[in-house]
C-alpha cells in the first residue's frame, strides 16, 4: 500500500502540465524520499517485535490513576531506543525527545491508562490475527506505535527541523480529567513551547479527531434522615429526589454534537430501610462551549427543583432532602474549524474556532491518509488533544492502528501486518510532514 502510493504521487505529477508545475507539498516530498521509504521498510521488519510489544505492555494493568507500573516501563523502553532526556514528570507522563533543528517543537502522544478497574484480567488472547484484552486497542496499540515509530526514524537516520516530544501520557480516561495534558501544556517545563499535537488513539484508520468534545462530569449527592421502612413510612426519601431528577434531565432536548448520560447511582445500606444517601455521576458533552453551558444549568436547575418537590410530597419532620453538587471532571472544548466528516451539518456554524492556524495540520494529515489509498472523515472527540485545542494549539488524534469494542472486556486490535504497515506509513508521513523532514 504505501509503494503504490509513493508510485501514485509519482504519476500524478508526470501526468500532464498543469499537475507537473505545481510543486510537490511536504507529504509528497516525505513518500518520494529514500529516507522515508527505508523507514517503511523497516517497519514491514519489525512488525513482530510491534505485536509482542502490544502484547507485553497491555498484560501491565493501568487502571485509572494507577499507570506507575506501565509508565515505568515504558521510560525503559524509551531510553532502550535512544530518545534524549527521558523522564517521568511531575504528573506521571513519561516523556523523552527526539533532537531536530531546534524547530517548533511537536508533540506526539498516546495514553498508558485504560478504563478497566484494578483487578481486570488483561492476559492478550490472539484469535488469527486478532489481539483480544482490556485495553489492547485504546490504548496500547498506540504505545507500541509509537515506539515502532521512534525505532524506524532512527533506523532510516531520519532528520527533522523540529524538535519531536514523545509523550506517554496519564489521565486520558474516565475521571482522570485529561490531568496529565494539562500538566503537560499549562504548568510544566514544556508550558509554551509546544506548537503542534498529534494524538495516537482511536480506531478507524481514516479518521481524525479535529473538533474537541468538552465534557462536564458531575456527582449530584442527595442526602435525607433516612429511618426504617415501615416505622419511618412517608418520610422524605433522597432516591425519590434523584429519580424524580433523572426523569426530567432524560427528556432534554440538545443540538447536534451535545450528549448527556447518567452513567454510575449509588446509595441506601438495606432494602428495608429509607435511604439516608443517594448519588448519581452525569456526563454532558458538546462541541460548544455554549450549549455546554446551558446543559450543565438545566441539570442543576432539575437537581433542585426536584429536591424541593420531595420535600414537598414527604414529610420532613426529621429533616430535609440537600443536595450537593460536585464537579468530577472538566474537559475543554475546542476546534479547528474543520467541518465533521467533511460536510457542515446543522449546529456546526455556532461553533467556535479556538485554533486560528490550524488549517496546514488539517491539510497535511488528510493528503497523508488519502496518499495510502484511505478517504480522510473528520470527527469530534474527547481526547488528549482537548487540552492543545482549548488553548489555540493545532492538534490532531489519528488512529494507530485498527481496533474495536473499546472499553469493553472484548476489546481487540488487529495485528494484520499490511494493516498495521499502511497505518504506521500514515502517521510517519504525518509526522515527517509536520516535523519537517530533511530530504535532501
Amino acid at each position: 500500500m504505501i509503494r503504490f502510493s509513493a508510485l501514485a504521487f509519482a504519476a500524478l505529477l508526470a501526468a500532464g502540465p498543469a499537475i507537473a508545475q505545481t510543486p510537490p507539498s511536504a507529504v509528497q516530498k516525505v513518500i518520494a524520499s529514500a529516507k522515508y521509504k527505508d523507514a517503511v521498510a523497516f517497519v514491514s521488519r519489525d512488525h513482530d517485535r510491534i505485536v509482542q510489544e502490544t502484547i507485553r505492555l497491555t498484560e501491565i494493568p493501568a487502571p485509572p490513576f494507577k499507570e506507575a507500573a506501565k509508565a515505568r516501563a515504558y521510560l525503559e523502553l524509551m531510553r532502550q531506543y535512544g530518545l534524549a532526556d527521558v523522564q517521568i514528570d511531575q504528573e506521571g507522563n513519561v516523556i523523552g525527545s527526539r533532537k531536530g533543528a531546534g524547530g517548533p517543537l511537536l508533540v506526539v502522544s498516546a495514553h498508558l491508562d485504560t478504563v478497566f478497574p484494578e483487578g481486570t484480567p488483561v492476559k492478550v488472547k490472539r484469535e488469527g490475527n486478532r489481539l483480544l484484552a482490556p485495553g489492547v486497542g485504546d490504548d496500547t496499540r498506540g504505545l507500541a506505535v509509537m515506539l515502532a515509530v521512534i525505532r524506524a526514524f532512527d533506523a532510516a537516520k531520519i532528520e527533522t527541523a523540529s524538535d519531536i516530544l514523545f509523550v506517554a501520557s496519564v489521565g486520558e480516561e474516565g475521571l482522570g480529567d485529561l490531568r496529565g495534558m494539562k500538566y503537560l501544556f499549562l504548568k510544566g517545563p514544556y508550558k509554551d513551547k509546544i506548537k503542534t499535537f498529534i494524538g495516537l488513539d482511536g480506531g478507524t484508520p481514516q479518521r481524525i479527531a479535529t473538533t474537541a468534545l468538552g465534557s462536564k462530569r458531575y456527582r449530584l449527592s442527595f442526602s435525607g434522615p433516612g429511618g426504617h421502612s415501615y416505622g419511618a413510612f412517608g418520610t422524605v426519601n433522597p432516591m425519590y429526589a434523584m429519580g424524580g431528577f433523572l426523569t426530567q434531565f432524560a427528556t432534554t432536548k440538545v443540538p447536534p454534537r451535545t450528549s448527556y448520560s447518567a452513567g454510575v447511582i449509588g446509595g441506601g445500606t438495606s432494602v428495608n430501610a429509607i435511604p439516608n444517601d443517594s448519588w448519581v455521576e452525569i456526563d454532558m458533552r458538546s462541541a460548544s462551549p455554549e450549549e455546554l453551558s446551558k446543559l450543565e444549568s438545566r441539570m442543576k436547575d432539575l437537581a433542585m427543583a426536584a429536591v424541593a418537590a420531595e420535600n414537598r410530597a414527604r414529610s420532613t419532620a426529621n429533616g430535609m432532602i440537600t443536595l450537593k453538587i460536585d464537579l468530577v471532571g472538566d474537559r475543554p472544548a475546542g476546534s479547528m474549524g474543520q467541518p465533521l466528516s467533511g460536510v457542515k451539518q446543522p449546529g456546526e456554524e455556532n461553533l467556535p474556532v479556538t485554533v486560528k492556524d490550524g488549517k496546514q495540520l488539517v491539510a497535511t494529515v488528510a493528503e497523508a491518509i488519502t496518499a495510502h489509498g484511505l478517504k480522510p472523515e473528520f470527527e469530534a472527540g474527547s481526547t488528549d488533544g482537548n487540552v492543545a485545542m482549548s488553548i489555540g494549539i493545532p492538534a490532531i488524534t489519528m488512529a494507530p492502528g485498527v481496533s474495536g469494542r473499546a472499553h469493553a472486556l472484548d476489546e481487540f486490535s488487529d495485528a494484520t501486518k499490511d494493516v498495521s504497515e499502511r497505518q504506521i506509513g500514515i502517521i510517519m508521513t504525518t509526522i515527517l510532514a509536520t516535523a519537517g523532514m530533511r530530504t535532501d
